[in-house]
């Protein structure tokens, strides 16, 4: 009990209960500020739980259907119902559909061929009755397709001779040893290519390729491939040094980022995670391996300075990339065209969803109104330029951009607007202007796709090996991933086309080739060893005449 007050009047004792009052409504105001705080924090938290949920353990794919709680027919948002061949909503079935036409039986009497002869025993090519011998009147032909794996020892013998008369010069004669990638190394250059291509370009860690070689025969120890590798990745430098000073030199470029685990202490870093980014052009496709994720990697590429303000020489160039401040800040200089990706502003929409469940019908008119824009520039793509269906198809796409710049300015102007509604509008606003520049490049992608698609090969090989043990094999994993992604662009066999190169060093004394040897393997050059400049190695077309068409050659 708090002790008796002593007031001299009723005039006291009003005040004093006034200010208690004032006092006691001031602090349940900031209860209810505090309380209120408390639940909108409750909600963006709660939202961020379901987004990043639905991020980590979600679909991963964006072509697969996205099904809304609650929506019934358990489609999409946005898109059109399924197709169907009894009537009604039905799930389209995988795998080529009823009435198709198929691709055929394939051809493969391109591949090393061998006949077995599967004939009766003696005793049951004669009558058992009177034992006259059947006579034969043909066979049925059938084949099957064997996967051989050996591993060869090839010892090279090399007889040396003798000058037996007394004639100058040298007094004996044996032949030059045989070619070697690495001088004195005891792997092939085909089997090195073997060894780069199943560790990056299949994604399998070295412990797995050593079991794997262990049951076809051959043991070996980890740090022999190890130092091997790093012996082989010397001779792929000046073909990586080529691929990426073409790349540089493109008038349009994807890129990409992403993170990569590099066990391995480096100067003025804390951490272990670096970057691994991608460049990719018409004909070539670049990774770099860096221990930053700044814009300084960017330059250090392109050759450029952004200080300069401007590109070089008058140059220009179109940049396809996500809203990462490191792009922004490179497409501030003159000569710099950005080209925002709209995969990933459609990707901020469906997460504002994720987080605020009463966000799913505003999320489904964004998401319904950019298909829109994508359909109206495949549209465009398809169409010859000049035709009334380029031009139809130019008017919807102008359509839809105008109908989301509408959109955009009228909600940005509702005051009792979701939070999350306009977090993801202002970054719209923010990157209007990089979105919308795609009308003035119609055959580029809207998204920056193509170099997300690029970096999935690493990808794969983080999730299995998680990283490198050393920087040179970052940069090597860098230089291998360069080289098969640019044969791959350009319609090469990674494998063949990596045989082939350490073939070459191989040649050359266990050098990297250089000049035109050099030009051989640049894809986008002719071939100067070949008249036709082709560099296809795809297998001829099968022959599809018959014996019973009379037009058939013998």
């Amino acid at each position: 009990m708090p002790p008796p007050l002593l007031l001299d009047d009723d005039a006291d004792v009003v005040r004093l209960w006034r200010e208690r009052a004032e006092r006691a409504e001031a602090r349940a105001v900031r209860a209810e500020e505090s309380l209120a705080e408390a639940l909108a924090r409750i909600d963006e938290l709660s939202g961020q739980v379901a987004m990043l949920s639905r991020m980590l353990f979600g679909q991963s794919s964006e072509q697969a259907g996205r099904v809304w709680p609650g929506s019934g027919d358990g489609r999409a948002a946005g898109s059109p119902p399924a197709a169907s061949s009894g009537g009604g909503d039905q799930k389209r079935s995988r795998g080529q559909q009823p009435g198709s036409r198929g691709h055929g039986r394939r051809d493969y009497t391109h591949l090393q061929t061998e006949e077995v002869v599967l004939d009766l025993p003696a005793g049951q090519r004669c009558c058992a009755e009177c034992g006259i011998e059947f006579e034969c009147v043909g066979s049925e032909t059938s084949d099957q397709i064997d996967w051989r794996v050996t591993v060869v020892r090839i010892v090279y013998r090399r007889p040396r001779y003798r000058r037996r008369c007394g004639c100058a010069g040298p007094r004996s004669a044996i032949a030059l040893p045989a070619p070697n990638v690495v001088p004195k190394g005891r792997f092939t250059h085909a089997f090195l290519a073997r060894l780069l291509y199943d560790k990056y370009v299949l994604g399998l860690p070295l412990h797995r390729i050593l079991r794997g070689l262990a049951a076809d025969g051959l043991e070996v120890s980890e740090g022999t491939l190890t130092g091997a590798m790093r012996a082989v990745w010397q001779r792929l430098q000046p073909l990586v040094a080529a691929i990426a000073a073409h790349n540089k030199a493109a008038g349009h470029l994807h890129a990409d980022e992403t993170g990569w685990r590099v066990f391995a202490d480096t100067p003025g870093k804390d951490g272990h995670r670096w970057w691994l980014w991608v460049f990719l052009a018409a004909d070539s496709v670049v990774f770099v391996m860096d221990p930053t994720r700044s814009a300084t990697v960017l330059e250090s590429h392109l050759g450029v300075n952004r200080d300069d303000g401007q590109l070089p020489d008058g140059r220009q160039l179109v940049l396809s990339t996500d809203f990462y401040v490191a792009y922004q800040s490179l497409a501030r200089m003159d000569g710099v065209h950005p080209l925002w990706c709209w995969a990933h502003i459609r990707r901020y929409f469906l997460r504002a969803a994720d987080g605020d469940d009463q966000l799913r019908y505003w999320t489904d008119l964004w998401i319904r109104r950019i298909a829109d824009l994508y359909l109206a520039h495949r549209s465009m793509a398809a169409a010859a330029v000049g035709s009334a269906e380029h031009a139809e198809a130019s008017r919807a796409f102008e359509q839809a951009l105008q109908v989301m710049d509408t959109a955009r300015k009228e909600e940005a102007q509702i005051y009792s607007l979701r939070p999350g509604a306009k977090k993801v509008l202002a970054t719209l606003d923010h990157e209007w202007d990089g979105l919308v520049a795609h009308r003035d490049f119609p055959d580029i992608d809207l998204d920056n796709n193509a170099a997300e698609r690029a970096l999935r090969t690493p990808v794969v090989g983080r999730k299995n090996f998680y990283g490198s043990q050393a920087d040179w094999a970052a940069h090597l994993a860098a230089g291998v991933w360069t080289i098969t992604a640019t044969a791959q662009r350009n319609h090469r066999e990674p494998l063949a086309y990596l045989t082939e190169y350490l073939q070459a060093c191989a040649i050359a004394g266990g050098k990297a080739p250089e000049g035109r040897d050099l030009d051989h393997f640049l894809p986008w050059k002719p071939d100067p060893h070949d008249p036709t400049g082709s560099h296809d190695h795809d297998p001829p077309p099968p022959n599809t005449t018959t014996a019973a068409d009379p037009s058939a050659p013998p």
